[in-house]
């Protein structure tokens, strides 16, 4: 299992991840399998950030057999978040 610092990362390079696939539009989402190619994350690992992140209502996930995310995609807040961030480092 993931440390703590590993899996505060991971939560944060999904929604990285997502922000930039999607260009802030709520409509688009990014495939589980897209994810974890990108990431080089356990499958393990990134369903636990991706249920943690939707119970945080960053995300929302529709959830493949063996609890591996199918279609993952940013909600409104989630884009509010990664916009503000965005912000601050401009």
């Amino acid at each position: 299992m993931a440390t703590l610092r590993e899996r505060k990362t991971y939560r944060e390079q999904v929604l990285q991840v997502l922000y930039k696939a999607v260009e802030g539009n709520r409509l688009l989402g990014i495939t589980g399998a897209q994810l974890r190619h990108d990431l080089h994350v356990p499958e393990q690992d990134l369903a636990a950030a991706c249920t943690y992140l939707a119970g945080e209502g960053l995300i929302t996930v529709d959830w493949d057999t063996g609890n591996t995310p199918a279609m993952v995609t940013l909600t409104h807040e989630g884009i509010r978040r990664m916009e503000s961030e965005e912000e601050e480092h401009d």
